[in-house]
């Protein structure tokens, strides 16, 4: 027997939802978490050069989806593991962006290496390198949250974190939908 799914608005939503006609179940889609960090060695930050879809061959920060089973800090030290093969401890939040276009919530975390600094390219990674602030290939950097997040590192690289960053105004829910 095969489900359908109809969109409409559940009673008490506020939102249209698929809902099944069958028995009523509600198909929520939303936002996946996105979990990473700036590696900071001696001012320098770790890069990883992408070897997938989206901007293979763009440089990112590493970062990926958050799983099921870990929390956001755990996610993050799990990525740079996979992409960077860099064992890492996390200080504290950066930084959070909320990208309603791609529905993504990003959790940026500033970090350190655990230990004596170790990196090479993983298998979602061409390259991986540290670059001081003045050779970060800017032009060729993958997200704009990359960005983002470089600069409130650069803020404050080191010492307390206060609030995190957030997007830049006109990135929220009044800019998508107008």
């Amino acid at each position: 027997m095969s489900e359908q799914f109809s969109l409409r608005q559940p009673e008490g939503d506020t939102r249209e939802r698929m809902v099944c006609d069958t028995c009523g179940h509600i198909a929520y889609d939303n936002p996946k978490i996105v979990v990473g960090s700036v590696v900071a060695h001696e001012g320098r930050v770790l890069l990883c050069r992408r070897a997938i879809e989206p901007r293979r061959g763009y440089w990112t920060l590493p970062a990926g989806f958050m799983e099921h089973d870990e929390s956001a800090a755990e996610g993050a030290v799990r990525e740079a593991m996979e992409e960077a093969q860099a064992a890492i401890a996390v200080e504290g939040l950066l930084g959070v962006y909320s990208i309603p276009r791609i529905g993504q919530v990003q959790l940026m975390f500033r970090a350190r290496f655990e230990g004596p600094p170790g990196y090479s390219a993983g298998p979602k990674s061409e390259a991986v390198a540290l670059f001081a602030w003045d050779a970060i290939p800017w032009e060729a950097i993958a997200f704009p949250s990359v960005r983002w997040t470089l600069e409130a590192w650069r803020a404050n690289p080191e010492g307390p974190l206060g609030a995190p960053a957030m997007e830049p105004a006109g990135l929220g829910f009044a800019a998508v939908r107008s």
